[in-house]
């Protein structure tokens, strides 16, 4: 192989790690946000629900059942 073929493969191999290395960074980023995000809304729902929707002595589990139609009918 040329010098000039090894040299390419060399610069291919660095670009390509460098490459896995800031995508890694910004999977693992968003991923973090991501997770923030969604915990973040399901406090706020759960907050919501207890605040407008949950009777006196009801869990907010309870609370979200009931709205769902999970509770049995008859009841």
């Amino acid at each position: 192989m040329s010098k000039f073929a090894e040299a390419n493969d060399k610069i291919a191999e660095k670009v390509v790690e460098c490459y896995k290395k800031i995508e890694s960074g910004v999977v693992g980023g968003y991923k973090k946000i991501e997770t923030g995000v969604v915990d973040g809304f399901g406090k706020v729902t759960d907050k919501c629900v207890e605040a407008l929707f949950a009777r006196e002595g009801e869990t907010v589990e309870e609370a979200k059942a009931r709205l769902r139609g999970d509770e049995k009918k008859g009841e």
